[in-house]
C-alpha cells in the first residue's frame, strides 16, 4: 500500500515497512516497469522516506509483473532516463542519475530483490543495489546499442562490477544473458529459482539487519570509496574512521553485547538467532 502523497509515487510504486525492511516496488506492470520521468521522480521520493524512516533498517527494491524494469519508457515524451532535470513544461524533477546518486549515499543498505528481466536502464537499477538477487529464469540486456543508443549512464554504476572483457561484449552485442551469467561476471549476487526469491532476500535482510546502522553505513562507504582513493589516503581515511567506529556508543553497545553473549541492543527481537555471534543460538 502507499505510504505518500505524491502523486507519481502512487501512480506507479508501493512503500511497505514490515520487520525493519521497507520495501519500494516497482508497480507499472503494464508497462513492464519502464522508466518514465513519473516513476524515477517516485522512487526518489520513496528512497528518500525510506531513508529518514525510523522503522526501516534497510531498504528492498522488488516489482510487479514479470519484469523487474524494461529500461527507458519509449513510449513516454520523458523517458526518466534522459538527463534533464526538467520536463517540457520546465517543472523540476529528480533525474535518473540522481537516482543512483541517492542509492550510493544511501546510509542504508539497499538489496534488489529482481523477480523478473531487466533490460537496459534497468540494469543499472540492479547494479546500483548493494546486493542483488535474481530469479534464475529471468533475462538481463544491454539492449541499448541495438536502439541506436549505448548504456551511458548506467555504466557508472555497472562497469565497477564487471571485468572489461565481459562489459565489452555484453554492451557492444546488446544480446540477453542469464542471471547465472551476471553472478559470474559479478553483476549481481545471487540467482535462485523464483520460489526460493523470498527466502534468499529475507536471509540477507537477516543478517545485515544485526550490524549496527552506523557500522552498516560506514562498511557501505568502505565499498564504494577505497578503491577510489590511492593507498595513503586510504588507510589515513580508514584508520581515522576506525578510531571513530570504536570510540561509538553503538561500538561500545555491541562489544558490551558480544562478551556477555547477548544479542546487540539493535537487533530485533523478531530476528532469528542463526546468525548471531553473541552465542543465543548454541545456548
Amino acid at each position: 500500500m502507499p505510504t505518500t502523497d505524491s502523486p507519481s509515487a502512487q501512480q506507479s510504486l508501493r512503500y511497505d515497512v514490515a520487520d525493519g525492511v521497507a520495501t519500494i516496488t516497482l508497480n507499472m506492470e503494464e508497462r513492464k516497469n519502464a522508466l518514465s520521468a513519473a516513476l524515477v521522480e517516485g522512487l526518489a521520493e520513496l528512497l528518500e522516506r525510506a531513508n529518514g524512516d525510523d522503522g526501516a533498517r534497510l531498504i528492498s527494491l522488488t516489482n510487479t509483473g514479470n519484469t523487474f524494469c524494461a529500461g527507458a519508457d519509449l513510449k513516454s515524451d520523458t523517458p526518466g532516463v534522459a538527463d534533464s532535470a526538467s520536463t517540457p513544461g520546465g517543472q523540476e524533477h529528480r533525474t535518473f542519475v540522481d537516482v543512483f546518486k541517492m542509492m550510493r549515499a544511501a546510509p542504508k543498505p539497499i538489496i534488489g530483490r529482481i523477480d523478473g528481466h531487466a533490460m537496459g536502464g534497468g540494469v543499472g537499477l540492479v547494479a546500483a543495489c548493494d546486493i542483488s538477487i535474481m530469479r534464475d529464469d529471468a533475462k538481463i540486456g544491454f539492449t541499448e546499442v541495438r536502439l541506436g543508443v549505448a548504456p551511458a549512464v548506467i555504466s557508472v554504476v555497472c562497469l565497477p562490477k564487471i571485468r572489461q572483457a565481459d562489459a565489452a561484449e555484453l554492451f557492444l552485442t546488446g544480446e540477453r544473458f542469464t542471471p547465472r551469467r551476471a553472478v559470474e561476471i559479478g553483476l549481481i549476487n545471487r540467482a535462485v529459482p523464483a520460489d526460493e526469491l523470498d527466502d534468499q532476500v529475507n536471509a540477507f535482510a537477516d543478517m545485515i539487519i544485526r550490524g549496527g546502522p552506523a557500522a552498516l553505513a560506514a562498511a557501505k562507504d568502505l565499498v564504494y570509496r577505497v578503491n577510489e582513493l590511492d593507498s595513503e589516503t586510504a588507510f589515513d581515511w580508514t584508520t581515522d574512521l576506525s578510531r571513530q567506529l570504536f570510540r561509538s556508543e553503538e561500538a561500545q553497545a555491541g562489544i558490551a553485547a558480544f562478551r556477555h553473549r547477548e544479542p546487540a541492543p539493535w537487533v530485533p527481537a523478531t530476528a532469528s538467532t542463526e546468525h548471531d555471534i553473541g552465542g543465543r543460538s548454541d545456548g
